[in-house]
C-alpha cells in the first residue's frame, strides 16, 4: 500500500514539473497558408506563407515550391519569420499560369517533425516584378 502511494506521489510530482507532456500537445499542424491548399489564383503570388500551430525550429525548416516538371521556382530564401515563429515563408520567382508544389519540412520545438506538400494553381498571367 505504501509503494502504492509513493508512486502515486512521483507521478504527480513529475506531471506537475513537466516531467510527462502536457495533454493535448501535438505536432505542428499546419493551420494556415497563403496560397491555401488547392487554391487557383487569378495570378501569382510574390510569396509562399505557412502558418503553423506550435513555434518552429529555425535550423530545421524547410519550404520549397516547385512547378509541374518539379523544378525549384523558389528563391530559397525560406525562414521562420522572426515576428512570429510559427510562420515559415519563401519568395517564388515570377510565375506562369500552372500548377506549383508547396513542400514542407518542419521541426517543431516539441521535437516533433511535420512533413507534407500541397498544390495551387495559377490561371493568370506573369505577376510583375516588384
Amino acid at each position: 500500500m505504501r509503494r502504492a502511494a509513493s508512486i502515486v506521489l512521483v507521478a504527480a510530482s513529475l506531471a506537475v514539473v513537466g516531467g510527462f507532456p502536457a495533454p493535448g500537445r501535438g505536432h505542428a499542424a499546419l493551420v494556415a497558408s497563403t496560397p491555401a491548399r488547392g487554391a487557383t489564383l487569378p495570378e501569382a503570388p510574390s510569396r509562399v506563407t505557412l502558418t503553423f500551430s506550435e513555434r518552429l525550429e529555425p535550423a530545421y525548416a524547410r519550404l520549397s515550391v516547385e512547378d509541374a516538371k518539379g523544378g525549384r521556382v523558389d528563391l530559397a530564401d525560406a525562414a521562420v519569420s522572426r515576428d512570429d515563429p510559427r510562420r515559415l515563408e519563401v519568395s517564388v520567382r515570377p510565375l506562369g499560369p500552372g500548377t506549383y508544389t508547396v513542400r514542407f519540412r518542419v521541426l517543431s520545438v516539441d521535437g516533433h517533425v511535420v512533413e507534407s506538400s500541397f498544390p495551387f494553381t495559377v490561371r493568370g498571367a506573369l505577376r510583375s516584378v516588384r
